[in-house]
């Protein structure tokens, strides 16, 4: 297993997604001019569905870092942060990125960006404060992974277009609803409009389901290859163990995080929740633990 494994793998998921919302966004444009007879909803789809995967491709990112409250800092802001990681980016044969800090006292990092000349390490001051030296190390070097294996593209593209298809679902969900029912007075129903109005609940209802399940599965894998990489990259597992540890064990709320982001942290901002592991955002913290312990390198 290498720095790079997973890289040409995460490019050909990313443009998969990207390709399968803008199917879905059109067929479901194609319901709603049916329900509604109007073709220029259609029209809207094909040119809303574009706009949005173009959206989520180029500026994700800022997106995200706009959510979270990151406020990006130069080297002479912290030479210490600064220095750790271009030692590291310089070992991964990667660029430098940008660097910025979420003013929040819970311990957590992500990394985001479209691909490693435009990515962004993110850490909180509580991150900074309460970790040694190697345990974060070993947090920046397992970001840095995901900016090399490209999980930081496929994370943030999933984070807008699965939110995108859960608010077009509710919405399409409100109005086939209310559309069913007009049509039912006025009309005294149909047979057509009826199984439209079952295909257009059964989408609204399941694709948001489904698309959330893609997305943790994807968070899930890629925690676990980052968390190999990144013990790699400083040749000592021992240090992002016992940051995970320590992180793990704080119970400080993240308050700028969601469920929409929840999934691009080193760990679940939301922990203490006990959930399915269908439903976790990331693996259960003591297997990635026993799984860096148990590491030779």
């Amino acid at each position: 297993m290498t720095l790079y494994t997973q890289k040409d793998k995460n490019i050909r998921k990313t443009w998969i997604l990207i390709t399968a919302f803008l199917i879905f966004i059109i067929a479901l444009g194609w319901v709603f001019s049916y329900q509604f007879n109007s073709p220029a909803i259609l029209v809207f789809a094909v040119i809303f569905s574009s706009l949005m995967s173009f959206i989520s491709y180029w500026y994700s990112d800022k997106i995200i870092l706009a959510i979270s409250r990151a406020k990006e800092i130069e080297k002479e802001d912290n030479p210490e942060l600064y220095r750790l990681v271009e030692n590291l980016c310089i070992t991964a044969g990667l660029p430098l990125p940008k660097i910025y800090i979420i003013d929040e006292t819970a311990l957590n990092a992500f990394a985001t960006g479209r691909n490693p000349e435009h990515a962004v390490v993110a850490v909180t001051r509580g991150l900074l404060e309460k970790l040694e030296r190697a345990e974060l190390e070993g947090v920046i070097a397992h970001e840095l992974s995901h900016i090399g294996n490209r999980d930081m593209l496929l994370q943030t593209v999933v984070v807008i277009l699965i939110g995108l298809v859960a608010l077009i679902s509710d919405w399409f969900l409100r109005w086939t609803w209310f559309s069913g029912r007009r049509r039912d007075s006025r009309e005294g129903g149909g047979q057509i409009q009826l199984i439209m109005l079952v295909i257009g609940i059964a989408l609204a209802i399941l694709s948001p389901f489904i698309a959330m399940l893609i997305q943790l599965a994807i968070s899930r894998k890629r925690e676990f290859l980052a968390d190999a990489s990144g013990a790699l990259l400083t040749r000592y597992p021992e240090g992002l163990a016992n940051a995970l540890e320590k992180i793990s064990g704080d119970q400080t709320p993240l308050r700028v995080a969601n469920k929409a982001t929840a999934h691009l942290y080193i760990t679940n901002p939301f922990r203490g929740r006990k959930v399915s592991k269908l439903f976790m955002t990331h693996p259960p913290i003591e297997e990635r633990i026993n799984a860096l312990r148990g590491m030779n390198v």
